[in-house]
């Protein structure tokens, strides 16, 4: 087991349990934080946690990024090597609720989090942005190259937001960061709020389907394993300052600053009502679907460009929607009792 713990945040969500897992199981010691909230079901969070406790080297602290006081004290305690940060208010309609939320969690967290890798040594600091911070581009495939200031929810500016301020350390304090634009994240152990989960759901407890834009949506769905590869591939290989970059012709997917941007995404989008035959055909009954306008927020298509990331790695997500379903309706059935 390594001496040095890796702090993982929002190790109790989706993302931050299987990263945990796959790290603990390549016998590096993980302290996870999460503050537990109430945003969907604590009992899953809390089942995440507990399967993570059963693994050698994990240690869990229930801690709310926003505590400035408490998270000051956590990485004054550790001097955290590395830190994956994956806790966030999540969700784009919901920032349309409680935008106060997102000024707590993606701000205010996210500046205890800068804070606390500047003044411990951090020597990489790897975070989760999202593919909404595209907001309304819609020259496809996405590429981290593109300019990216046109948000269309809360939740996207957040997540932009952080990128730029991990910038500022990164040039202030030399403070290496990666920033990881998560596109449409699936599988097991997943999100309620997520359309996967909610699809699947609703066929098998015979609901409608609610497909926005009268269906006519594609998403670039990404398999967990993927995502978790990419994330423990980049964990080790902290930012570097790229020599070439001009402030005369800004490229916005690095800097003359040890700050980079990546895509993790399938860079095959799918329709989404392909996705409810396909989880039609996994479970064994079909769907009632109802088509609805597109909502405030929302875009039609993501669709990720991933060069970057397999030139720096060598991996590109790959895994067929068609597996990654099926995994995800095997563990759904098992989970529930189904």
């Amino acid at each position: 087991m390594s001496a040095e713990p890796i702090l993982v945040t929002g190790v109790a969500g989706f993302i931050g349990y299987h990263v945990a897992r796959r790290l603990l199981e390549a016998r590096r010691a993980v302290i996870g934080i999460d503050n537990m909230n109430a945003y969907y079901d604590p009992a899953l969070k809390e089942a995440r946690r507990a399967e993570l406790a059963k693994l050698k080297g994990f240690r869990f602290t229930k801690l709310d990024l926003a505590d400035r006081a408490g998270m000051a004290a956590l990485f004054s305690k550790h001097k955290f090597p590395s830190v994956i940060h994956l806790a966030a208010q999540a969700g784009v309609r919901y920032s349309l609720k409680d935008p106060h939320a997102y000024v707590d969690a993606n701000l205010a967290g996210f500046t205890n989090i800068l804070e606390g890798c500047r003044h411990n040594g951090c020597r990489h600091l790897l975070y989760a942005s999202s593919s909404s911070v595209y907001g309304a581009n819609t020259k496809l495939p996405f590429r981290t190259s593109d300019n990216v200031d046109h948000p269309i929810s809360l939740y996207g500016a957040s997540k932009k937001a952080n990128e730029l301020m991990a910038h500022a350390y990164a040039h202030l304090f030399k403070l290496r960061t990666t920033g990881l634009r998560f596109f449409t994240v699936y599988g097991p152990w997943g999100r309620p709020d997520m359309a996967m989960w909610t699809f699947a759901a609703s066929i098998l407890e015979g609901r409608p389907i609610k497909l926005f834009n009268h269906g006519k949506m594609r998403r670039d769905f990404t398999y967990i394993d993927d995502v978790v590869e990419s994330v423990v591939r980049l964990v080790d290989r902290p930012a570097v300052a790229d020599p070439n970059w001009s402030g005369e012709k800004p490229n916005p997917a690095n800097s003359n600053a040890p700050w980079r941007i990546y895509n993790i995404g399938n860079n095959n989008p799918v329709d989404v009502p392909e996705v409810v035959r396909l989880l039609e055909k996994s479970i064994g009954k079909k769907a009632n679907c109802e088509m609805l306008p597109m909502q405030p927020g929302d875009v039609p298509e993501t669709y990720a460009d991933i060069d970057d990331l397999m030139h720096e790695v060598g991996f590109r997500p790959n895994t067929p929607i068609k597996d990654g379903i099926e995994h995800f309706v095997a563990w759904y059935r098992q989970y529930h009792g189904i």
